[in-house]
């Protein structure tokens, strides 16, 4: 049977499936280490509070803190093999195929849902949840299933155009998708408990895995006389490398210097985004907030809309003639106004506020590992004082990706004359051409 090339229904099932587990996990982790701490049974019940008088503010701060440092561990234990595996499976997928990077995160998906399972119906260790996460993470991340899916669209598209249309497209189903699930979740959550969600998410991830394996079509046949097999590994991280001289080789300091800087600013203000937003359940469910699992849940569909509104608003900003560099500024601004909000937020409307303003792009698989082990340390350290101070923090470090964006705006203005081709940020397919014949040297 000829396969299919439609990678939208594996995308949908797999944002849904995961959307529909994150915000599971940490209200998990806090009732199991609130029944473990307080030795009382967690309040879920409408007459039962745990911001009444009964529950007093260091039961909080115990949970809070022993929440924040599982957090740590379980990003630490999971962040460096799932970075390593995704630098070596994109990179390997270029010349071998894309299957792989969608295939083996979706075992690893699988795997942690099966996990996650075990350890609620039969109330094991929690802990245990971090050796299932590096488990996962050895299969591949997030990162690496849509770095796959989107560089599966790219192979079967034309033309510049067709190519931004369809990831639009995909780009919108896992909005709708994720921002679905997360409204789920509460209601699943109160009206089932944790045992039938997380079933729900293997069963899940099962016929995503089946799609994958069976129906859809490879979009990159591998040349049948490529040397690659032979060492796949060794040939992954040699074209990654060349990959990377080629970005630099060929082009004005003046480029080289602006290729840096805008680095440094996505990566600075994944940073601080990523960091703050990583912590948000954890103060939902602190005082003097105390949400419910419906609450986190709309607040977790509240800030999915980034996949709906990016597009769009860059679109909408971009037909009006608005410059590259406003449109940036706008979504630092937005972070920094969110963030200032949430960490003097004492009322469901203004952390609903601060999700609004945090509608911002989708960010990078080592970013978001490295903010969320920071962060959650400082936030087991702060949250006795002050537990608002890492989201103030976050808004602060908004102020380094400020700077970078002034110093490109600087480049630009001072330049005098159109940029050439071998000035442009990214080199055109016909500056790389000298290279398909012979390989680079490598710095």
């Amino acid at each position: 049977m000829k396969g299919l090339f439609l990678i939208e229904p594996l995308v949908a099932l797999y944002s849904f499936a995961s959307f529909l587990v994150l915000p599971l996990v940490q209200q998990y982790v806090y009732r199991r280490l609130w029944q473990e701490l307080t030795n009382t049974t967690y309040p879920v019940s409408a007459n039962a509070s745990r911001c009444g008088p009964s529950n007093t503010s260091s039961h909080h701060e115990d949970v809070q803190k022993a929440a924040s440092l599982f957090s740590l561990y379980s990003e630490l234990f999971s962040m460096i093999p799932s970075v390593a595996v995704t630098l070596i499976l994109v990179s390997y997928s270029d010349q071998r195929g894309r299957k792989i990077t969608i295939v083996l995160p979706l075992i690893g998906s699988l795997v942690y849902a099966l996990s996650f399972l075990a350890v609620s119906f039969f109330e094991l260790n929690v802990y245990l949840l971090i050796v299932s996460s590096f488990v996962s993470a050895l299969f591949g991340g997030l990162g690496t299933f849509l770095g796959g899916c989107f560089s599966y669209v790219a192979d079967l598209c034309e033309d510049g155009q067709q190519k931004t249309l369809r990831m639009a497209g995909v780009d919108m189903v896992i909005g709708l998708l994720s921002g679905l699930a997360s409204i789920s979740t509460g209601y699943f959550l109160q009206a089932a408990g944790f045992n039938w969600p997380l079933f729900t998410v293997a069963i899940l991830h099962c016929v995503n895995l089946l799609y994958a394996v069976f129906v859809l079509e490879e979009s990159l046949k591998p040349a049948p006389d490529d040397p690659l097999g032979s060492s796949p590994l060794r040939n992954a991280v040699h074209h990654m490398a060349c990959g990377v001289y080629q970005l630099f080789a060929k082009a004005s300091r003046r480029r080289n210097i602006l290729l840096v800087l805008l680095l440094l600013l996505f990566i600075s203000f994944a940073f601080a985004n990523i960091g703050g937003l990583s912590l948000i359940t954890l103060y939902e469910l602190n005082q003097p907030l105390c949400w419910n699992e419906i609450l986190i849940g709309y607040g977790s569909a509240l800030s999915t809309t980034v996949f709906l509104t990016s597009f769009v608003g860059v679109m909408a900003f971009s037909r009006c003639g608005v410059p590259n560099l406003a449109i940036i500024l706008i979504g630092i601004l937005s972070v920094m106004i969110a963030m200032t909000l949430v960490s003097f937020a004492k009322t469901t409307l203004v952390m609903f506020l601060g999700a609004l303003f945090a509608c911002v792009a989708c960010l990078d698989t080592i970013s978001n590992g490295v903010a969320s082990i920071v962060f959650s340390s400082l936030y087991a350290v702060t949250v006795a004082w002050f537990p608002g101070f890492c989201f103030l923090l976050s808004a602060g470090l908004c102020v380094i990706p400020l700077a970078l964006l002034v110093g490109v705006g600087l480049l630009e203005v001072n330049e005098d004359k159109e940029p050439s081709d071998a000035d442009a940020i990214i080199p055109g397919e016909e500056d790389l051409s000298g290279y398909d014949n012979e390989t680079p040297p490598l710095i």
